[in-house]
C-alpha cells in the first residue's frame, strides 16, 4: 500500500477517483487527509470536514475482494472499520448499511463508507469525526488516538478478514440495534435487506 498525505483536499474520494482514472495513480494507492472542504457522502449529501479529522481514500484491484458481494463492498470496509476503532476502545456500532454511528441518549452519526468502481478498481472513501463534530447533529469518536494509527489498524485487519466473517458479526449487531436505528427487516448473507419478502440492497 502506497499513503500519500495532504494536510488539505476538497476531497479525498474525488481526488483518487480523478487520479485512478487518468492512470497517474495505481492501485492499492490510499489517500488521506486531516482537513476536507468538499467532502461526498452517501446517496448525493456532502461530508462536512473539520480540520483534525480522518478523511481518507483507498484502491484495489476488484478481484482482491472476490468473496465479497460486489453491492455490499461498503459493508465490508465499514465493519472491518468499526472493528478496528472497537479495539482501540471505541463503543461505535455501525448502522446498515454504511455509516459509523455512536449510541449515547442518543445514536449520533460520527462516520460514513462510500464505495464505487472504475475499471474494474474499487474506490473506498471513508470519513471520521475523530476530534470534532462540524453540528449538534453529528458526534464525534470517544477514544484519543492518532489518525495515523487508526488508518493503519483499518489496513492490518483488511488484510486479515474475510466476507464470511463480516457478515456473521454483522448480522448479531444489526438484529441489537435495528430498533434504534428505525431499520426493520432481516440480513441477508448478501448484505442486502430482506422486508417483506423484498430484498433492499444498498448503494455504494
Amino acid at each position: 500500500m502506497k499513503y500519500l498525505y495532504f494536510d488539505s483536499l476538497p476531497s479525498t474520494q474525488l481526488y483518487l477517483y480523478e487520479k485512478i482514472k487518468n492512470k497517474e495513480l495505481t492501485p492499492p494507492v490510499c489517500v488521506w487527509s486531516e482537513l476536507q472542504t468538499d467532502g461526498i457522502g452517501s446517496r448525493g449529501n456532502s461530508w462536512i470536514g473539520k480540520k483534525g479529522n480522518l478523511f481518507f481514500s483507498f484502491a484495489y484491484d476488484k478481484k482482491r475482494f472476490n468473496d465479497v458481494p460486489l453491492q455490499s463492498l461498503s459493508i465490508y470496509f465499514g465493519w472491518i472499520f468499526k472493528t478496528a476503532l472497537n479495539e482501540m476502545g471505541s463503543k461505535a456500532v455501525m448502522k446498515w448499511p454504511n455509516d459509523i454511528y455512536l449510541i449515547e441518549k442518543e445514536p449520533k452519526k460520527i462516520g460514513g463508507v462510500i464505495t464505487q468502481i472504475i475499471n474494474d478498481i474499487v474506490i473506498c472513501g471513508i470519513g471520521l469525526n475523530t476530534r470534532f463534530a462540524p453540528n449538534q447533529n453529528f458526534g464525534c469518536l470517544d477514544i484519543d488516538v492518532k489518525n495515523d494509527k487508526i488508518l493503519y489498524r483499518f489496513f492490518e485487519k483488511l488484510n486479515n478478514t474475510s466476507w464470511d466473517e463480516v457478515i456473521k458479526d454483522f448480522k448479531y449487531e444489526f438484529e441489537k440495534y435495528k430498533r434504534v436505528f428505525g431499520i426493520y427487516g432481516n440480513l441477508t448473507e448478501d448484505g442486502s435487506l430482506e422486508n417483506n419478502k423484498k430484498r433492499i440492497y444498498s448503494k455504494r
